[in-house]
This record gives C-alpha cells, structure tokens and sequence, in this order.
C-alpha cells in the first residue's frame, strides 16, 4: 500500500463494517464475534445507518457506530473505542439502553421489543484485573439466573489479544482491527488470505492509494488524537483533583484526630486535677 492505514480510525472502521457494498463482512464479523451465543447463523442483515464517504470524511460529528438489524428483528451495534476514561461503562450502557428502548414507538406494547446486541471494540484496557480479552455482559441475577436474553454487551480489548496462531474467525477479525496498520497488501500473512480478509484489505486500500481519501483519513487521525488528548487530560486533571481531595481528606481527619487527642488530654488533666483536690480535701 501507498501509505500505512489504521483500520481502527472510526471512518476506516465503519467504512469496512458499515458500508452497503461490505455488508457480507458485517455479517461475517457479527457470526464470528457471537459465534458462541447465536442459535443459527445471522443470514441477513440491514445497515440501518449505512457509511456514506462524503457525508462522514467531512463531518467532524459524523455518527461512528455502525447499527444493524437481521432478519428476525434483532439489532447490533458495533462501535470502535480509541481511549478509556472513567465515564466510559456508563456510556456503554446508556447506548445500549438508547437502542433498545427506539425499537417502541408510541402506544406499542413491550412484546414488540427484540434482542439488542453492542459490540465494543477497546483498543485501552477497561476490565483492568483480568487477562482475558473478551467479556460478555447479560442482565443477571446473584445466582446467575438471567432475566431477559435482550440483554447483551460485548467489550473486545484489543490491547489484551495476543494470539500466537489464528484458530478462528473471531481472532482473525481481533487480530486485523489491531495489527492492520502494519499490513502490506502485498504480502499478506497465511491468516489474512481469506476472502474476506482480502475484501477488508481492498478498503483500507482504497483509503491508501485515492490522495483525497487518504487526506480525508489524516484529518480525522488527526482529529480523533486531539479528542483523545483533551480526554487524557481532563481525565489526568480529574485524577489530580481527586488525589488533592484525598490529601486533604487525610489532613482533615489527622487535624480532627490531633484535636480530640488534644481534647483527650485537657479532659484527663482535669480528672487528674480534680482527683489530686479531693485528697487534699480528704486529708
């Protein structure tokens, strides 16, 4: 390729994921990423907001997620995330809970309502005291019983995938999402020369070799490392804050205990003294 590009910059993602000519890799990924939790194969499925380079390249506010829905109703999401903050759980759960709860218009009734799948791509580490890579969210109760099967969030921490050898489809999408940028069309390893594998390539190809595209792609590198830098910062302003608050917390607490230490000794002085006026009084 003419220049390296990051099939995790959002418009490279949704381009691969979320365009109408890719729709067989969205439904290749989606059955390789829920391989274990679908009944059957997803056979079709609609782009419900379908990747359009005009519209996305430049717009800096550009919808990122792709959204689909299957022949059976049930819906997907599907939404690459660059950095990690501390909000960012309850960003995952409010888009999941936004998705399900459109699928009711005005006076429907609730049986209406269909499956709702997220799918996140992380490239930092969110569950930060476990190795494994793949976690799996359902709505559950302390003995494990679960209340709905609508119900499911998927976080793919790339950062913690190192797979020495590509044993399925899902490691195979895990593992182009974070070495991509260092493919070479060219010389593809034994693990990307599936079909479509290839066609995934053609993409970050097209965003390669079309100066216009590859412009458009820096731009919103660019665009996206800026976002992620006020991230960084206001999540390191937010630490140092939260760490001052707890210093002086602490100092608080030492000055409240040298006060009732303080208090402590003047009470027992007192005792003392009172003590030592009653024998004198005694005798």
């Amino acid at each position: 390729m003419k220049h390296s590009i990051d099939p995790k910059i959002d418009c490279v993602f949704k381009a691969i994921l979320g365009a109408e000519n890719n729709r067989n890799l969205l439904l290749h990924f989606l059955n390789a990423i829920l391989d274990n939790e679908l009944p059957t194969p997803i056979t079709q499925v609609e782009i419900l907001n379908p990747y359009n380079d005009k519209e996305f390249l430049n717009n800096k506010l550009s919808i990122v997620d792709i959204k689909a829905r299957d022949s059976e109703g049930h819906i997907y999401q599907i939404e690459i995330q660059l950095s990690s903050y501390a909000h960012l759980p309850a960003r995952i759960l409010y888009t999941w809970a936004d998705i399900y709860s459109k699928q009711l218009q005005d006076g429907q009734k609730f049986h209406l309502l269909r499956r709702t799948y997220s799918i996140w791509l992380l490239t930092g580490n969110l569950i930060k005291d476990d190795s494994d890579y793949i976690h799996t969210f359902k709505i559950r109760d302390n003995k494990g019983r679960c209340l709905s099967q609508h119900c499911g969030i998927w976080l793919l921490e790339l950062e913690k995938f190192n797979a020495q050898q590509i044993e399925n489809e899902q490691q195979r999408w895990l593992n182009f999402f974070k070495t991509g940028n260092q493919l070479n069309d060219d010389k593809l390893p034994d693990w990307m020369t599936t079909t479509e594998m290839r066609q995934a390539m053609s993409t970050l190809s097209q965003f390669s070799e079309k100066e216009r595209d590859y412009h458009a792609y820096q731009a919103r590198q660019n665009y996206l490392r800026q976002q992620g830098t006020i991230l960084y910062e206001l999540d390191e302003e937010r630490k140092a804050k939260e760490e001052a608050l707890k210093t002086a917390e602490e100092a608080l607490q030492a000055t409240e205990e040298a006060l009732q230490a303080k208090n402590d000794a003047l009470a027992e002085i007192e005792r003392l003294k009172a003590l030592l006026a009653k024998n004198n009084l005694d005798s």
